[in-house]
């Protein structure tokens, strides 16, 4: 065989790599095949979103066992998400996608559909985000920095694939874009939770002791770690406004004064808040939803904000939070 010189090595893998890219159609999501998906999480999954990982976790999400952002990587929550599935259809948990799981993961609707955008979309955005806690205790918001960021968190994308499915695209009132379509909240009432910090995910029972939903969440990290032990959902709190006291909480940046940060989804702890009875610990969103089970925590429990808010809503006072390894 003829040695390929480096040159055509790169062209090669840039013709192969366009390719590849051209297949992330909402054609090419609805009708993608699962089983061409690798029964176990490969050590190095391609970096390109696929069309059949996209439209898995449309369906695990719709299922119940979320994956947290819909990016159409094979990533490691999408392997926890798989095995939460086995659990929740009493299938041997080992997160790999036989023939009886791929049966039991059930079509309905088109994963991509096309979507109108309203002038409530464009409503209520701010400028930028600033990291410093200082700075964002000035602002009377947090909220969403564009349409794409806002419809992305909507549908449960990831705003690259948002962008990808829809090149050209601004995003402006009466537009019409392709979007995936993730299926309404999980409804039910939670009588137990369990935090799983080994292997990051959080398992939501039924009064029968079923899991009912799964998340993947970041729990604590080395240096700040969740409580361990036995306690209970004290009360939620919808839209937090969020207050910093670096002797209690953590010190950031240079701040070491009280603050009082504004409300909003990309508010240090999202949209939600599911209060705990040990003290200063929650279970909350994030603004960075693609960082889940990727980052560190300051102790609390952090979920994609739409997974959050779907668990804070089968939650009641004294439902309780076991923490596990």
């Amino acid at each position: 065989m003829k040695a390929v010189t480096p040159i055509a090595t790169l062209a090669l893998l840039f013709s192969l790599g366009t390719a590849h890219a051209l297949e992330l159609t909402p054609e090419a999501i609805n009708t993608a095949s699962l089983a061409s998906i690798a029964h176990e999480r490969p050590s190095k999954p391609s970096p390109e979103p696929d069309p059949a990982i996209v439209r898995l976790q449309a369906l695990l999400d719709r299922a119940g066992s979320s994956p947290g952002v819909i990016d159409g990587l094979y990533g490691e929550n999408v392997g926890k998400a798989v095995a939460a599935f086995e659990t929740m259809n009493k299938l041997p948990s080992d997160g790999k996608l036989d023939p009886e799981v791929l049966a039991r993961l059930v079509s309905g609707p088109p994963i991509v559909e096309s979507y109108v955008i309203t002038d409530e979309d464009a409503a209520g955005l701010v400028d930028h985000i600033p990291k410093d806690y200082g700075e964002k205790a000035k602002m009377t918001s947090l909220g969403y920095t564009s349409v794409a960021e806002k419809l992305s968190e909507r549908f449960h994308m990831h705003t690259d694939l948002m962008k990808r499915l829809n090149p050209g695209t601004d995003f402006a009132p009466g537009k019409t874009i392709e979007v995936v379509t993730p299926g309404p909240p999980k409804e039910g009432k939670v009588k137990r939770i369990e935090v799983n910090g080994k292997i990051g995910q959080v398992l939501a029972y039924d009064g029968d002791g079923s899991v009912i939903a799964a998340y993947p969440a970041t729990v604590g990290s080395s240096d700040n770690p969740s409580p361990s032990g036995t306690h209970k959902v004290k009360g939620v709190a919808r839209m937090p406004v969020y207050r910093y006291d670096p002797k209690i909480n953590f010190k950031q940046g240079k701040n070491d004064k009280i603050l009082t940060i504004p409300k909003g989804p990309n508010g240090p702890v999202g949209s939600v808040w599911i209060d705990l009875t040990e003290p200063t610990y929650g279970i909350h969103g994030t603004p960075d939803p693609e960082l889940i089970d990727k980052v560190g925590s300051h102790g609390c429990v952090r979920l994609t904000n739409w997974d959050a808010e779907e668990l804070a809503g089968m939650v009641k006072p004294g439902v309780v939070v076991k923490f596990v390894d």
